[in-house]
């Protein structure tokens, strides 16, 4: 989830506010965006966790399985750089963490982001061999094969990632305060004319790039594997129910809700014509960005039986194991009591 541009549009609004010409509209966008951003964290971390926790140590590696583990580690790594933005926010978009961190933070943004939805057109299109090849997906789906795969899609998410990596720098003003924004002219005279026509430039290329890397191209390959499926399943009448047929649509939407207000958000950025709207579009971001943390990898998951029940079976486990050694720990205090009375 890469929110970099979401940082350089409200340091303009945290300049008025340290004047004292507050504005409350900013105020509640900010409030709305911490609140969210703090859910992602929380939420993220606790149900991504216990889904790689499931995948890796109680699933069998199968293709699945190594797909989804792959789809919930970019989710987590998403949600454990949250604290750095929230933290900032807190401080008035201040940032305290140094160029390197400026960096780190902002380019894993957009790993997470890349990885992600590349990992959902590969679980898209592995639907779609199988559905149309299954003589082939017979012979040639392994696990070698996906791990070969899984590599080679973060490999290029790295690589997508790195000009967030390279531009992304921290500018000192008068009063003091730091800020992490995008460089894009890689020039210390930010105001310069020259600067501002190569920074506008730069900044519409990656633009055009995410948008189509990151969004059409994927929503693109997962509306055909599925509408492809779909459409073989109602010719062989394959399915009795609607409910596959949900099940997809729902996937498709869902991609779609997740991303769309982002890309539009950027979009309006390069305007750079600060209205209300652009801060009702930036909070449906915040909210879409949660929700994609957490909806789209329980979504995905729970869908198959198999994960539900070994879920199921190792949260129950796990609470089974803590209250064991809580009751043992409470027996071996009560028998030291007895024994020093």
């Amino acid at each position: 989830m890469d929110l970099n541009k979401t940082t350089d549009y409200l340091i303009n609004l945290t300049s008025q506010r340290r004047n004292f010409s507050f504005s409350a509209p900013s105020l509640v966008t900010n409030l709305v965006i911490i609140l969210f951003f703090s859910i992602s964290f929380t939420v993220g971390i606790i149900a991504n966790g216990l889904y790689l926790w499931v995948l890796r140590f109680k699933m069998k590696k199968t293709v699945n399985t190594l797909l989804f583990l792959n789809l919930i580690l970019s989710y987590l790594i998403s949600s454990l750089i949250m604290p750095f933005q929230f933290i900032s926010y807190l401080q008035e978009f201040h940032w305290s963490f140094g160029i390197v961190m400026c960096k780190v933070v902002h380019s894993t943004f957009s790993l997470g982001m890349f990885a992600s939805v590349f990992i959902l057109c590969a679980i898209s299109l592995d639907r779609y061999v199988l559905t149309f090849h299954p003589v082939w997906s017979q012979q040639h789906r392994n696990t070698h094969w996906a791990s070969i795969t899984i590599m080679g899609i973060w490999i290029f998410a790295v690589f997508l990632s790195i000009p967030y990596l390279v531009l992304r720098e921290t500018q000192k003003d008068t009063n003091g305060v730091v800020t992490c924004k995008n460089n894009y002219a890689l020039s210390s005279n930010w105001k310069s004319p020259k600067t501002q026509a190569l920074r506008k430039k730069v900044n519409l290329a990656l633009f055009i790039s995410r948008l189509a890397l990151g969004f059409l191209l994927p929503l693109f390959t997962i509306i055909f594997c599925y509408g492809r499926i779909a459409q073989k399943m109602r010719q062989r009448g394959l399915v009795k129910s609607s409910k596959p047929f949900k099940i997809m649509l729902t996937f498709i939407c869902s991609f779609f809700v997740c991303w769309m207000p982002y890309h539009v958000y950027q979009g309006l950025l390069i305007n750079e014509t600060h209205t209300l709207v652009i801060k009702q579009i930036l909070i449906i971001t915040a909210i879409t960005i949660t929700f994609n943390i957490f909806f789209s990898p329980t979504f995905n998951l729970f869908i198959g039986e198999d994960f539900k029940k070994v879920f199921k079976e190792s949260i129950v486990a796990l609470f089974e194991s803590v209250l064991h050694e809580e009751s043992s720990f409470e027996l071996s205090q009560n028998l030291s009591t007895i024994r020093s009375v």
